[in-house]
Order: structure tokens, then C-alpha cells, then sequence
């Protein structure tokens, strides 16, 4: 069952998850305005149930380990300032939970134009983030939630 969840998540969101990485890491300078988030209260926001910003912080930190030791991947962040992709995504990733975040980088379009990002390319961050997921011992239910909250963003990214 598990490996059926992750290959669906993969179809839906593989696009979405790499093209969030490269919005925030770019070093663009200008930050575009977004609208803000707001915390739902039931016991179903996406937010409380990952962990709050300490399990998002983590999860981010184990995707720049992931990424570090792929040279496929990595050729996307090598001139890249980490310390605002990490900033960046982490912001990002609240705000998609529903959290109490504000996303202060630039838009997908922006960050994603002249990067010809594939799909295949796209696939393969998300098995990256799926294992950052599992590492952090986010159960596979939630990983689906979020995956399915990151998917909404692809066509943004994708073969810009």
C-alpha cells in the first residue's frame, strides 16, 4: 500500500516540490508580497498535525542533506545561498500547512523562467523530499496532504 501512496503522490505533485526549492533559493532581492495565511483551528490542520515549524524546519533541513548528496539535484542549488533557500521553503511549506507564516520570496514564475525545469527533473526532488518526509517520521497520510498542497503550484514551474 505505502509504495501505491507514494507513486500516486509522485504522479501529482513530482512537478511542484522542485520548483518550491529553486523559489527559495534564488537570491532575488525583492521580495513579492503574498496573501497571508490563516490558522485553522480543527484538529485537521495540516500545520499542527506535521509538528508545527520545528517538524517543517526538519523536514527542510533533511531535503538540503538529500540534496547535497545528489548530483542530479544538486546542479539546480551549487550557486545557490542555502541559508535562503532554507528560509524560503520552510516559509513556504507553513504557509501550504496552513500555518501562522507569511511567504516573503519571490513568485514561482519569477524564480522558474529560463530554467527549463522537466518533469523528470521534478520526479526525482520529490522521491528527495518523500525521503526527507520519511526521515523526519511524518506519517504517510500527512506526507499526502502536504504533497497534495505543493501539487497546486506545478504549473507554475514547469518549462519556463
Amino acid at each position: 500500500m505505502r509504495k501505491t501512496q507514494l507513486k500516486l503522490n509522485k504522479s501529482v505533485v513530482c512537478i511542484t516540490f522542485l520548483g518550491l526549492c529553486l523559489v527559495a533559493i534564488t537570491g532575488c532581492a525583492t521580495p513579492t508580497t503574498s496573501a497571508s495565511s490563516s490558522v485553522v483551528s480543527s484538529s485537521d490542520n495540516l500545520y499542527q498535525t506535521l509538528g508545527g515549524k520545528a517538524k517543517i524546519d526538519e523536514i527542510v533541513d533533511n531535503f538540503i542533506n538529500e540534496i547535497a548528496f545528489d548530483q542530479e539535484t544538486y546542479a539546480f542549488f551549487k550557486d545557490s545561498n542555502m541559508q535562503r533557500f532554507k528560509e524560503k521553503l520552510s516559509e513556504q511549506l507553513c504557509v501550504m500547512a496552513q500555518g501562522p507564516c507569511t511567504y516573503t520570496g519571490d513568485s514561482m514564475e519569477q524564480v522558474h523562467t529560463g530554467m527549463n525545469i522537466t518533469e523528470a527533473n521534478f520526479n526525482h526532488g520529490v522521491d528527495l523530499f518523500i525521503n526527507a518526509m520519511d526521515k523526519a517520521d511524518i506519517p504517510h497520510n500527512v506526507q499526502n496532504r502536504l504533497l497534495n498542497e505543493m501539487a497546486k503550484t506545478r504549473k507554475q514551474m514547469l518549462y519556463r
